[in-house]
């Protein structure tokens, strides 16, 4: 494992990545947590601010370009920017349902889904965790 192709990478993947990784482990701490606690609400609110950066960032990656500068995974940082809305609408709401429905849809896809896409082989994450091909 090296740190090297990240560093290299630019400042938005830095920032994209740091924020992904922030995302995982606050996400993991809310599945775990006690729900409805004053800190769960304050770590959902931090989860969803996280996210809401991890989602932004990565329309200025254009790493892959499938349409102009843009690919099938911005498809998932346009959805998990509805789901942040949802989440926290639905949660004010008192709608608990929908929004574990929502935030663990946005986990599952934005977080498991696209970190297992970082792995493939000619991506950076690959690179950092795997080392150079």
């Amino acid at each position: 494992m090296t740190l090297a192709p990240l560093t290299a990478a630019p400042a938005i993947v830095q920032v994209h990545v740091a924020a992904a990784l922030l995302a995982a482990v606050l996400g993991i701490a809310q599945f775990w947590g006690a729900k409805g606690t004053p800190l769960h609400r304050t770590l959902g609110t931090l989860w969803l601010a996280v996210m809401t950066v991890v989602a932004l960032g990565s329309f200025f990656i254009w790493g892959i370009r499938t349409w102009g500068p843009f690919s099938p995974i911005h498809l998932l940082s346009a959805s998990t920017l509805f789901g942040v809305w949802g989440a926290w609408r639905t949660a004010r709401s008192g709608r608990i349902r929908a929004h574990k429905a929502i935030v663990t849809a946005m986990f599952l896809g934005g977080i498991v889904g696209a970190g297992a896409f970082t792995l493939l082989p000619g991506r950076i994450m690959h690179a950092v965790v795997f080392g150079q091909p």
